[in-house]
């Protein structure tokens, strides 16, 4: 077959790290062209990694006839523009996290997908149960831990404690939109494992007003909370509690905990968990045979467009999932109130 020709739109980190080291490693796939904020960052990443043709504007690379596909790794504040552009050019599109700005965004781009329907669009999905995370919800959906009733997510961490620390896109609604720091992250992982959530009420505090704008000293507004608590109902009827913050450091609870009738599912950070069945000891969770992949975002986008799999992680669709309740949780931010998701 022919290679598959990707272009790049935007290359942080995760891009860096994760994206073009994970389709170099592809056969028969090419990195083609790339278009970062600027000619000179875009020129040192086709020089460090052999990227042929570097783009002035992200319309150009949309518009270049020798590529087949795109990696968007801009902040979400682009997201919605650049898949619409490439979808409706007839690239393929494998989109950063988080999705989009709010769930209207999202869902104009699910729209778009579906009218091009020949193509592939694929979210980065939140990386953290990637190894156990199948086990895990076929545990629950076996009623291993009977019914669900509770579940929890701790995120913790003392990143935003400096105020001189420099302001993350994270924390700058224009960049962010509704995503609320790690908060969807956290939620997709949930969706994946118990379904949507029914209910949302938010509360949040930002305790850093300014920060640093890291690019001359100037500063900046810190308009997304430091620390969020959400709490809420499922569709399956269990609650749900996120706290999610970047003020509260020294944490040993973080993970997530799915509480049953006949048993406890623990879930820690380092993608391992725990069954705990009510009155015996503890025992490991043992990822099923051939679920234990770990990262392979790359892979499984060339392999929906070359063979036509079904994307696991993550659809378009399953974005405008998690935005919705991201979307449910910034309007009871809001308002002070339950707000239906």
């Amino acid at each position: 077959m022919p290679p598959l020709r990707i272009g790049f739109i935007g290359a942080g980190a995760n891009t860096r790290d994760r994206h073009i080291p994970g389709f170099q490693a592809i056969e028969e796939v090419e990195l083609a062209a790339v278009v970062n904020r600027s000619r000179a960052s875009s020129q040192l990443v086709a020089t460090r990694f052999g990227i042929p043709r570097v783009h002035e504007k992200v319309e150009d690379l949309i518009g270049d006839g020798e590529i087949d596909a795109v990696c968007i790794g801009t902040w979400p504040y682009r997201h919605k523009e650049y898949s619409i552009k490439a979808l409706e050019a007839g690239k393929h599109v494998l989109c950063e996290a988080r999705m989009a700005m709010d769930a209207e965004e999202a869902a104009a781009m699910l729209a778009c997908a579906d009218r091009n329907s020949h193509l592939i669009a694929q979210l980065v999905p939140a990386p953290f149960d990637l190894k156990s995370g199948a086990t895990v919800t076929r545990l629950i959906n076996e009623g291993t831990i009977g019914d669900v009733r509770e579940v929890t997510v701790a995120a913790l961490n003392g990143s935003a404690l400096d105020a001189k620390t420099p302001i993350h896109w994270r924390q700058q609604q224009k960049y962010s939109g509704r995503n609320i720091q790690s908060l969807g992250i956290w939620a997709e992982v949930v969706l994946r494992w118990l379904g949507d959530a029914k209910t949302a009420m938010a509360h949040g505090t930002t305790w850093v007003v300014e920060r640093p704008d890291g690019e001359g000293g100037a500063m900046a507004q810190v308009d997304v909370p430091d620390s969020v608590t959400v709490t809420g109902e499922l569709a399956n009827g269990a609650h749900y509690t996120y706290r999610v913050s970047s003020v509260a450091a020294g944490s040993p609870e973080n993970g997530i905990t799915v509480f049953g009738t006949k048993g406890t599912i623990r879930w820690l950070p380092n993608d391992t968990a725990t069954l705990i069945p009510h009155g015996s000891e503890p025992r490991p969770i043992t990822p099923d045979p051939g679920t234990d992949l770990g990262w392979q975002v790359e892979a499984d986008f060339v392999d929906s467009i070359r063979q036509g799999t079904e994307v696991r992680f993550t659809s378009f669709a399953g974005g405008v999932r998690y935005m919705r309740f991201i979307d449910a949780a910034w309007r009871s931010l809001q308002e002070g109130k339950l707000v239906e998701v």
